[in-house]
């Protein structure tokens, strides 16, 4: 009989999302972090009256220095703990100079982009808002500064940073709307001692290796061995896995695998079968990319199969299983989540470590990269000052931010440092290099790739996902079907 951990996590989370379902893509770090969904938000939280007001001019205080208002929480950075951490950095800038005082204004994530939504239409916006990935960010399309003129006339170096992630905060029209910060490649995450107990070797740990299986063969690291190797690390209370006759599938103790906040349909389909954008090659054109509803199946069979080795939604949420936070309740032998998901790790235990993504249906990885960064919204009052801060984050504090927020700095010069504070916080992580390969695997184009009228396409996304989440039978390939028709009729509002 196997042994098994049984312990209770309680662990707060920012989820709505983001990353993510948990509401649409919510999540706590991260773009992923809550770049989705915010729309599981109920309710606003309510502003300080000090952040609420403003004038015409800008708003000054402690001898007249400028305050430039940071909006916190459409992404990453409202979690447990966080804030306190970005006070520290915040007064540390506000006492290295005296014209500017930077003021942060924390939302949780569940209803910060209601929030920004309420203030930005109100004329109330903030200038800086961040960390925050595409999903938030397009949530707020069109609103934010084109900062290349702040770039020309400060000389902010962004030569040492990969062109490639410069390009992606253009827009069409050639506006740089933002600059690279933090990149987040997705990887497995994965209990050592849970494999040891099942007599499994572990995952691959770069991506030009084999799996061995128990029997000694080596097989392509795919989804189909993945499955295989699963259901040999669920198991039920009486110790049987799932490829048991007697398993018990109704009082699983313990799980094999499932997608750690990265529950959002795009999210599954980009993993399962590449990347593609739901809005067409015309941006405007509802479709459902080549694989993704083979994904989603493949998902659906894993939660509610005869076998199942990856938790319900139900499952996933259960205070005994971390309350939405699965892998760190230590009851989970694998989970697939971005960089930033070792934000939000402590409880995992000492046994974790990490390996590559599995070969995708395509018959290829399919990688996904998340990218946060920083915005300032195009009706600041104090687009100078406001880019002064932004500077500081991406220079002095970019190392101590990324620690924060579990992302990878987008310069190299800044990833060496980040790692190695990373393995000073994990000594027991044996394999930080699959985040850099992962950096080979990216979603072009992005899982979060904007939509007409995007808050509302991607809720409706969201409605298929929470039935794939939570309903035994599901009509996926009908139900997808209507979703693209829906999905049409809110592009062309």
């Amino acid at each position: 009989m196997r042994k098994f951990r049984f312990m209770l996590v309680s662990m707060l989370l920012m989820l709505s999302l983001v990353l993510a379902a948990c509401p649409s893509g919510a999540a706590p770090a991260g773009d992923a972090a809550a770049d989705a969904d915010a729309d599981a938000a109920a309710t606003e939280a309510p502003m300080a009256e000090s952040e609420s007001e403003s004038d015409d001019s800008a708003m000054v205080m402690d001898g007249d220095r400028v305050q430039v208002r940071w909006f916190v929480g459409l992404g990453t950075g409202s979690g447990e703990g966080q804030p306190e951490q970005q006070d520290v950095i915040i007064e540390r800038f506000n006492a290295s100079q005296d014209r500017i005082e930077l003021i942060a204004e924390y939302v949780p994530n569940v209803s910060a982009r209601d929030t920004l939504a309420t203030q930005i239409a109100s004329g109330n916006g903030p200038d800086l808002i961040g960390p925050v990935g595409w999903i938030g960010s397009n949530a707020f399309a069109g609103q934010y500064l084109d900062v290349t003129d702040l770039v020309e006339v400060s000389n902010f170096d962004t030569s040492a940073i990969n062109s490639m992630l410069v390009d992606m905060y253009q827009t069409e029209d050639g506006k740089q709307v933002g600059l690279p910060f933090l990149v987040f490649p997705a990887a497995i995450f994965y209990q050592k001692e849970l494999f040891d107990e099942a007599g499994l070797n572990y995952p691959p740990a770069s991506y030009d290796e084999m799996y061995v299986m128990p029997d000694g063969s080596e097989v392509e690291w795919n989804y189909e061995v993945l499955t295989e190797i699963s259901r040999i690390l669920t198991v039920d209370s009486n110790g049987i896995d799932a490829t048991m006759a007697d398993f018990d599938a109704t009082n699983i103790a313990q799980y094999g695998f499932t997608f750690q906040w990265q529950e959002p349909l795009p999210y599954i389909g980009t993993y399962m079968s590449g990347a593609g954008s739901m809005a067409g090659d015309d941006g405007a054109t509802a479709t459902i990319p080549d694989g993704w509803v083979d994904g989603w199946e493949w998902w659906h069979d894993a939660m509610w199969g005869d076998a199942p080795f990856a938790p319900t939604g139900p499952v996933m949420q259960s205070p005994e299983f971390g309350s939405g936070n699965m892998f760190s309740s230590q009851k989970l032998a694998m989970g697939i989540s971005p960089s930033w998901y070792t934000c939000c790790i402590a409880d995992a235990g000492e046994s974790w470590d990490l390996a590559a993504l599995p070969v995708g249906l395509n018959g290829v990885v399919n990688g996904r990269i998340d990218a946060d960064t920083f915005r300032i919204l195009e009706d600041t009052k104090n687009p100078d000052e406001t880019f002064e801060v932004l500077q500081y984050f991406l220079t002095d504090a970019a190392v101590e931010l990324a620690g924060i927020y579990g992302g990878m700095p987008a310069r190299p010069d800044q990833a060496d440092e980040w790692f190695a504070a990373k393995a000073e916080q994990f000594p027991f992580v044996e394999n930080w290099d699959v985040i850099t390969a992962g950096l080979d695997y990216p979603d072009i184009p992005s899982a979060e790739a904007f939509m007409p009228n995007f808050n509302e396409a991607w809720d409706r996304v969201a409605t298929l996902q929470n039935l794939i989440l939570n309903e035994p039978e599901v009509d996926i390939s009908g139900e997808a079907a209507t979703m693209v028709d829906d999905m049409q009729t809110i592009f062309e509002k």
